[in-house]
């Protein structure tokens, strides 16, 4: 039976190498064990929590269902003594190997992960960013625990609750392939917009569903001719079909700079209000080195971003 007082921490270890490398062999090499070492702690593992744990087969070890469940909540054990331990150590970015989480969307990922990750690559080579897009709900729990260092997008419930940094605020375009008999106008008409078919994005960014929102206050009821879940695929759609976007004024500037004069871009015929694009982190964290750092650069980056605007 698993008790904490059974428990040995690195045998949490060879449980968490042993789930990545699916070998025996790759999981001691990695802890710098033998192989009848590792054998003999996935043993006292079995005995611990009563389940095979690990299957050999053809492909590799692979895990019991109770494994899969034990996956997660072992990681954040080790990663939270890892954090617990980091913090008697001095932050140098030039060295360091630290792990840091962030939660942020797809638009995101496209416009700010690219530079981001060159300016770590230059200042921190051995540092990891492990991107995730967690739902809103949780994201207040991840930063308290420290499951996430950041969380970035228009999050209005986490401004009580978290320290947060304004980047910029964001406004909505519509966006089309370029083709003969668009208006000359830089807006259009509301019975245009309403004639033409549209892409719903259905983002769990929740700027987008304030768009949506403020769609409906106004009455607008737009032709959804389809719906996708992200924008990464919106390009080749729209550079495929008539179909019109309401998208964010950033990634229509992203879209127009990679597919040099393939699609027009026009201000909306309704007054849709800008969002908030905010950087939030929980305050128990505030003065932790290694987040101050990678949080500075993130706002010197993202504000950038916003006074190019």
């Amino acid at each position: 039976m698993a008790t904490f007082n059974n428990m040995d921490l690195n045998l949490l270890r060879v449980f968490q190498a042993i789930a990545d490398e699916r070998s025996l062999t790759l999981a001691g090499n990695r802890l710098h064990l033998s192989q009848p070492a590792v054998s003999y702690a996935l043993g006292r593992l079995r005995h611990i929590f009563d389940d095979p744990l690990f299957i050999r087969t053809k492909e590799g070890m692979q895990p019991t269902p109770t494994a899969i469940e034990l996956s997660k909540p072992i990681n954040r054990a080790l990663q939270a003594v890892q954090d617990a331990l980091r913090h008697t150590e001095r932050f140098e970015p030039s060295t360091s190997t630290r792990v840091f989480r962030a939660s942020m969307t797809d638009v995101a990922e496209m416009m700010f992960l690219p530079h981001l990750c060159e300016i770590l690559t230059e200042q921190a080579p051995g540092t990891r960013l492990q991107v995730e897009q967690v739902a809103p709900a949780h994201l207040e729990e991840a930063l308290r625990t420290g499951q996430l260092d950041f969380a970035f997008g228009n999050l209005p419930a986490l401004k009580p609750v978290t320290h947060y940094e304004l980047l910029f605020r964001e406004s909505y375009v519509c966006m089309m392939r370029k083709r003969d008999g668009l208006p000359r106008r830089r807006q259009l008409e509301l019975d245009e917009f309403l004639a033409m078919s549209h892409v719903l994005v259905e983002s769990a960014e929740s700027s987008h569903h304030q768009v949506e929102s403020s769609f409906r206050t106004l009455g607008v009821q737009r032709k959804i001719s389809l719906q996708i879940p992200h924008f990464t695929v919106l390009p080749r759609i729209l550079g495929k079909s008539d179909l019109v976007a309401t998208v964010p004024q950033r990634i229509a500037k992203l879209f127009q700079v990679e597919h040099p004069d393939a699609f027009a871009v026009y201000q909306l015929p309704v007054d849709i209000p800008a969002v908030d694009v905010t950087l939030h982190w929980h305050e128990g964290f505030d003065s932790d080195a290694g987040n101050a750092w990678l949080r500075q650069i993130f706002i010197d980056l993202l504000q950038q971003y916003g006074r190019s605007s």
